[in-house]
């Protein structure tokens, strides 16, 4: 099969990569660029954990060609931090309040958070439940992680424990 040019803005920084057309976003992210953020989880799109923002919005990269995503704003983890390398709001709180667990998940629930935030800053208890619907926590610890995510949407400042002294 014959390689294609294709440019990927990721994170903010251009890559140009020559793929096979039937390459997917998840292998030219994870493989080709090097972004142990974006993980390899069910590859048929029911798990949530390869979930990437698309111009905004969730998207299982295991789902979605690299060539369809040419022309595209790509968000990976990574680029939810501060390029000084702080962690996001997110982030923080999840940490805080035990919403990582063991972290394999936490990629994509953290994304598939903020693109809610950014469309519905109000959201409820029951607004995060769905949303995170399509992502899938091996550890079964779904309650920490909606308390997460629901602390940060509420604006609850997480991450300064024992820093305020």
């Amino acid at each position: 099969m014959m390689r294609t040019q294709v440019r990927l803005l990721v994170n903010g920084e251009e890559h140009d990569l020559w793929i096979r057309s039937d390459r997917t976003l998840l292998n030219a992210l994870h493989d080709d660029i090097g972004l142990p953020d974006v993980r390899y989880g069910c590859n048929e799109g029911v798990c949530g954990t390869c979930t990437v923002l698309v111009d905004g919005q969730p998207t299982s990269a295991c789902l979605m060609f690299a060539v369809q995503a040419e022309g595209h704003e790509i968000t990976t983890l990574h680029g939810l931090a501060d390029p000084a390398g702080e962690l996001h709001p997110l982030q923080k709180c999840f940490l805080e309040r035990g919403g990582a667990q063991c972290g394999f998940c936490t990629p994509g629930m953290l994304l598939t958070a903020a693109a809610l935030k950014e469309r519905t800053p109000d959201a409820s208890r029951d607004d995060i439940r769905y949303e995170l619907v399509g992502n899938l926590c091996r550890c079964t610890g779904y309650t920490a992680i909606v308390d997460s995510v629901e602390a940060w949407m509420h604006g609850e400042h997480c991450g300064d424990a024992g820093e305020q002294e």
